[in-house]
């Protein structure tokens, strides 16, 4: 019995449609983590690239439990003198929602050249309008486990 190898130009890829509404931010990022990386696929080889595109709308309608809108702090530092910045989730929920998906969705896949592949096949939008109507992308189900 051989090892099964996927090759990265013979991988089928499907286009999902998400919407966060309700979903918590955490379960939501594990679900999309999954489908970029392809571990809901029976072929899926640690470093290929087997994963589907997504698409994630109402961006702004996702909730967190607890005191995370006021206690989760985002960081940056611009790199000069004086450009540290910290910004609470809540803020960056209402100034940027999309930025808060992609950030946890990013936080779980590998951090390396793979992981920079697979962030560039999610899409995040606010509202339920979306520009990929033309992949018809297929609606994802909650899997109750």
């Amino acid at each position: 019995m051989k090892t099964f190898l996927a090759q990265k130009d013979k991988v089928d890829r499907k286009w999902w449609l998400i919407d966060a509404e309700g979903q918590a931010l955490g379960r939501l990022a594990t679900t999309v983590a999954s489908i970029l990386r392809g571990k809901t696929k029976p072929e899926f080889t640690p470093n290929v690239d087997t994963g589907d595109f997504v698409i994630i709308i109402n961006a702004e309608k996702i909730k967190t439990s607890g005191k995370k809108n006021l206690q989760k702090v985002y960081y940056k530092h611009s790199g000069i003198p004086g450009g540290f910045k910290s910004e609470s989730l809540l803020q960056l929920k209402q100034r940027r929602p999309e930025r808060v998906i992609k950030l946890a969705v990013r936080g779980m896949l590998p951090h390396n050249r793979l992981g920079d592949k697979l962030i560039t096949k999610l899409n995040i939008y606010k509202g339920t309008s979306h520009k990929h109507h033309a992949q018809k992308p297929q609606k994802w189900e909650k899997v109750k486990i």
